[in-house]
């Protein structure tokens, strides 16, 4: 149930109307949504502190009959204080809804930092993977499994340092059955190891250190070990491990990444035996921290079977006139990242990406009925809430309808980013909706000098760019 951003730097608690406050937080923009769950921005109104809430919706945990496990996991997700993994502060629920508040860092995503200054250099991969491996050996020390480590998990925080997030969340909607094993096909397929696609059964931490190889590969290449447009052939290659480390790996990381990448989890390497490798024990340095006292009380509360009403919160909006949410010029430029580099990004990494966003001159209003315009031919049934809108696709796609919520923040006075993010469905098809949607958006995408300059470059190419967004 990851849902893409867990607790990453696009904050704005925003100006829009009717503020929502649940317990002593204050409800902001959405950061990112999943299956399960929904991830906001907040702010503790007493502390002033910044912080991320991951929302889950009751009804479907308990369809799932996941109540056990989801109180499994997240009591020991509360217990783990790792530097290297995101903090979960506290659990709160109300009648409908489980909120589980999470420590928010602001230094954005690791493979960001590749999309702005390319693959790292082998002692700065070193170091994050040093840490990767720290965060993921204590957690399953922990006995806690991630089973979707990929690139949107791995944040920064201020200081440069790794933060693991959704630890313990992302195996919600899944069991472990009588064999003790996992059965699941979960994560980005480039990163699973190939014993989860074979859906046999598979030890939860040698499919995490097979993950961590892969990350490893791509901060010190750029690109990915495994890649294919054709799934069936993706998944080939990942079961006969079919990858080559390019020249300017060292003789031992390629070993070290060869023995990771073993496709015979009983063959593979353990996280004990790399923690000795000669290669990753360079510079290493075990993490500090101490073990504080945490109290299980919230837990237990809100999983009580017979719930006090006194354990429940209440979400109580605050009415406010209604104006597009405003972004304060930190959110920017933690998002500004994201505003160029986009298409360079996902073609060499193979990602794609859930949101995409774009900047406008154009009265917020004027935006808002220029999408909806463009939308309903494409067969989309849009709804408006303020300045947000929902656009849900009438066929059904691969996964369902595919639906795209919409949101129009302003930066400075009369100038708007229009996030659009999908909250349903296929990725892949919400790229293409996104291509066609664009091209009747043209005349609102307000477009820096040196875009318009690329655009006629390439347009004389014949491979106009429509949008200066972070996906085309």
């Amino acid at each position: 149930m990851s849902s893409s951003s867990s607790s990453r730097a696009h904050g704005g608690s925003g100006s829009g109307a009717n503020r929502i406050r649940v317990g002593r937080y204050e409800l902001g923009r959405t950061l990112g949504e999943g299956t399960f769950a929904k991830v906001k921005f907040a702010r503790n109104v007493e502390t002033g502190e910044n912080v991320a809430i991951k929302i889950l919706d009751k009804e479907k945990v308990l369809k799932h009959k996941m109540i056990g496990q989801i109180k499994r996991e997240i009591s020991t997700m509360k217990l783990i204080r790792h530097p290297n993994v995101i903090r979960m502060f506290e659990v709160m629920a109300s009648k409908t809804k489980i909120y589980i508040v999470l420590e928010f860092v602001t230094g954005g995503e690791l493979f960001d930092k590749i999309a702005s200054k390319g693959r790292l250099k082998e002692d700065e991969a070193r170091k994050y993977f040093q840490q990767l491996i720290n965060a993921v050996d204590y957690c399953h020390s922990r006995g806690v499994f991630h089973r979707d480590l990929k690139p949107e998990n791995l944040l920064l925080d201020s200081n440069g340092n790794l933060k693991v997030s959704d630890f313990g969340l992302s195996a919600l909607p899944q069991q472990v059955r009588e064999d003790g094993l996992l059965h699941t096909t979960c994560g980005t397929p480039n990163y699973v190891a190939p014993e989860v696609i074979n859906n046999k059964g598979y030890d939860g931490a040698k499919a995490d250190l097979w993950s961590c190889g892969v990350i490893l590969f791509v901060l010190m290449a750029g690109f990915l070990p495994f890649e294919d447009s054709n799934l069936m052939a993706l998944y080939k290659k990942i079961h006969k491990a079919d990858f080559t480390c390019p020249p300017w790996f060292s003789s031992n990381a390629k070993k070290l990444i060869k023995r990771i990448l073993d496709p015979n989890p009983s063959t593979r390497i353990t996280i004990a035996e790399v923690i000795e490798n000669e290669w990753f024990k360079k510079g290493y340095q075990p993490a500090v921290f101490e073990q504080a006292d945490v109290s299980l009380d919230d837990v237990d509360a809100i999983f009580n079977e017979s719930v006090n009403s006194q354990n429940l919160v209440v979400e109580r909006r605050e009415e406010r006139p209604t104006t597009p949410a405003t972004m304060n010029a930190f959110e920017l430029i933690s998002k500004s990242q994201g505003l160029n580099l986009g298409n360079l990004f996902e073609k060499q990494m193979g990602l794609v990406k859930r949101e995409t966003r774009f900047t406008s001159k154009k009265p917020a209003n004027e935006i808002i009925s220029k999408i909806e315009e463009a939308a309903l031919p494409l067969g989309f049934d849009v709804k408006k809430n303020n300045y947000k809108l929902k656009l849900v696709g009438e066929k059904t796609g691969r996964k369902g309808h595919l639906a795209i919520a919409t949101e129009i923040l302003e930066v400075a006075p009369s100038l708007y980013m229009v996030e659009l993010r999908k909250s349903g469905g296929d990725t892949l098809e919400f790229h293409k909706f996104y291509k066609n949607l664009s091209t009747g958006l043209q005349d609102i995408v307000w477009k820096t000098a040196e875009e318009t300059i690329e655009e006629e470059r390439s347009s004389h190419g014949n491979s106009a760019k429509v949008v200066p967004a972070s996906s085309s």
